[in-house]
């Protein structure tokens, strides 16, 4: 099953072709570059766009304004190329990416997205427990969760990208990509500011 997955939950976006398991291609990049991105995949993998049998996309999660940038894209796509898809959580991708790590996500306005339990939450990064913590989030407040016995990779360490070829591993359930939808934790910050 060739499988095109993406992420764009984050200040970094990832993309990757994925076909049976096997990665043909993939790139990191932003959010607004998505479609040349998986043009540069399909090209990359020599494959047509009616070559694909399902898309993977990142629910977060993330940034509002990414998180709508992918689901908008993989609407546009499943609506073109009638394909169906999966929504996969970034905190998942994260953890699928470094097995036994912590994934959190800077949640901007001094707070982290992870896996409280299991289950995904919003908190400040002080209340942050686990032993290895990766993605965005832990670069961010490497000190404070340093502080309360974290390990964090190296700034530069891939664990820390929600790569999209764990996207792809993780999709399963696929169904109509419309019915997709993102993982928000708290309201807007316009819909926060106006309140």
């Amino acid at each position: 099953m060739l499988i095109l997955a993406f992420d764009t939950a984050t200040n970094v976006a990832t993309s990757a072709l994925v076909d049976d398991g096997e990665v043909l291609g993939e790139r990191v990049s932003r959010a607004q570059t998505l479609l040349e991105d998986v043009d540069a995949l399909l090209r990359q993998g020599g494959a047509h766009p009616r070559d694909l049998d399902a898309l993977a996309v990142g629910i977060g999660p993330g940034s509002f304004t990414g998180l709508r940038i992918g689901l908008a894209a993989a609407r546009g796509l499943a609506l073109s190329l009638g394909l169906r898809g999966a929504g996969v959580s970034t905190l998942d991708a994260l953890a699928a990416g470094a097995p036994g790590a912590l994934p959190v996500i800077d949640a901007k306005r001094k707070e982290v997205f992870t896996l409280v339990d299991g289950e995904p939450a919003v908190l400040p990064p002080a209340e942050v427990r686990g032993t290895l913590c990766v993605g965005d989030g832990a670069v961010r407040y490497r000190e404070l969760l340093e502080a309360s016995g974290c390990e964090i990779p190296a700034d530069d360490d891939d664990r820390h990208l929600p790569r999209a070829r764990f996207h792809a591993q993780l999709a399963c359930d696929l169904t109509d990509v419309d019915a997709i939808e993102p993982l928000y934790l708290r309201v807007p910050d316009a819909g926060a500011n106006l309140a």
